[in-house]
């Protein structure tokens, strides 16, 4: 069971403080919803599983990351990211970050 808040929001623009780089929030995880050995493999800094974890398109890039809650801050250089996914899930940006793009029904 989850024991923290989500920070972080769908379109919100982050930080990683430990990789330092900038990406927006395509969703989110109440927990550590990944295998055990990419864990092993991937979160060498071992955080919490029973926290939120984040799918990140990452800026000037064409990859997803899935980050930690505590790896993470809010980017406030105002900037749009750049990441060729960003159309897909975003129709367009405002001062508060990326706004979802709706479907047609």
């Amino acid at each position: 069971m989850s024991t923290s808040k989500a920070l972080f929001a769908v379109g919100q623009v982050v930080h990683h403080k430990r990789f330092d780089y900038r990406g927006v929030v395509i969703d989110v995880d109440a927990e550590f919803h990944g295998t055990e050995d990419w864990y092993t493999q991937m979160a060498s800094s071992k955080p919490p599983k029973d926290n939120p974890w984040y799918h990140v398109l990452v800026d000037e890039s064409e990859l997803r990351t899935y980050v930690a809650q505590r790896n993470l801050e809010p980017d406030d250089t105002g900037e749009p990211v750049r990441h060729p996914d960003v159309r897909m899930h975003f129709s367009g940006m405002t001062d508060d970050g990326y706004t979802i793009r709706r479907l047609d029904n």
